[in-house]
């Protein structure tokens, strides 16, 4: 595979990325970059946080070597969102969702924040990178990820640490949704100001809640998502109810779990009919089956259990760990149970 085409698998099914032009240099340069994409162990691991690991698939092919940071310490100075005491079990927790939710090549290499974040020199960087950024500039860039309903201190480190962990897990790139620009944006002022150098940001898109428009998935409105180890009969009646009207692409999340998951775990994607209504149909690309659905060609329903199925396919493995580790689901809460 030539940089050409390596810039045309990272860059495919993204956001934004800056900049195009650097990351095609990287490219050119390094036939093994190094990435990293980052979660907070906070609430249920639900579909919409896999839109970014699904795109590691790519990198994979790509031969970007990608580490996926815990971001445990994150976890906490997000308002509390999960409390120090039980930093662990969630990150054991997401850790074990991410391993098991997609056909990894080969496994993937975890690294815990708080392994590298309380090191001498990382913290002395938050501290020489807060006598730069000013208060305005923080609460602008973690706007979109944390909180920030009574602004804590915590909250405004949030975004400098998550600058500074470019530098210190020593990658190439930054993978993160679309909801991380500002982070992503502060990271390329500050670490130059530091005497570090800026890095790639590549950001992917949000999925629509399965309501429809307006809203993305949310771990804390289960109507909205589908765990990763939700039963069968969990997934095919919440795909059954989501929002997919005749013949519309856009903010479709049937169409989008297609294309940010399905496809990039499967490659291609079997959408199985009665003769009557049209037969099978073998789509090889995403952009197939959009021009199919956007012309009326494939009905809905047909669309829905289709993906019902392929998701049941692909979550299988975290289905079955946790219907026999339930207790560790139960110890997090009501909220994390399918």
């Amino acid at each position: 595979m030539d940089a050409k085409q390596r810039f045309e698998l990272v860059t495919r099914n993204t956001a934004e990325i800056i900049t195009k032009e650097e990351l095609h240099a990287l490219l050119e340069e390094k036939q093994h970059p190094k990435a990293y994409c980052g979660i907070a162990p906070t609430g249920p691991v639900h579909l919409g946080y896999f839109i970014p690991f699904s795109k590691i698939l790519d990198f994979e092919k790509a031969g970007i070597e990608t580490k996926i940071l815990i971001a445990d310490l994150h976890a906490a100075l997000d308002d509390l969102k999960t409390r120090w005491e039980v930093l662990d079990k969630k990150a054991e927790y997401v850790k074990k969702c991410i391993e098991l939710a997609l056909p990894w090549e080969k496994k993937p290499k975890f690294v815990r924040g708080s392994e590298f974040q309380l090191n001498k020199n990382y913290v002395l960087d938050v501290l020489r990178g807060s006598t730069i950024t000013t208060v305005k500039r923080a609460m602008r860039a973690a706007s979109e990820v944390t909180r920030m309903k009574n602004p804590k201190v915590s909250e405004l480190i949030y975004p400098v640490m998550q600058a500074l962990d470019e530098q210190y897990l020593d990658v190439d790139i930054q993978l993160g949704g679309i909801d991380q620009r500002h982070i992503m944006a502060l990271a390329r002022e500050l670490l130059p100001m530091l005497g570090y150098k800026k890095r790639v940001e590549i950001m992917t898109p949000l999925v629509a809640s399965l309501q429809g428009p307006g809203t993305k998935m949310s771990a804390s409105l289960p109507k909205t998502h589908i765990k990763v180890y939700d039963s069968e009969e969990g997934i095919r009646e919440k795909i059954r109810k989501a929002y997919c009207p005749e013949g519309i692409a856009e903010d479709n999340p049937i169409l989008q779990l297609a294309r940010f998951i399905i496809f990039p775990a499967e490659g291609k994607m079997k959408i199985e009919r009665e003769p009557k209504y049209g037969g099978t149909l073998e789509l090889n690309n995403y952009e197939e089956l959009e021009t199919l659905f956007s012309e009326k060609k494939l009905h809905p329903l047909d669309l829905k259990n289709a993906v019902a199925e392929y998701l049941i396919k692909i979550l299988k493995k975290a289905r079955d760990y946790f219907n026999s580790h339930r207790d560790m689901l139960e110890e997090l809460g009501p909220e994390f149970l399918p």
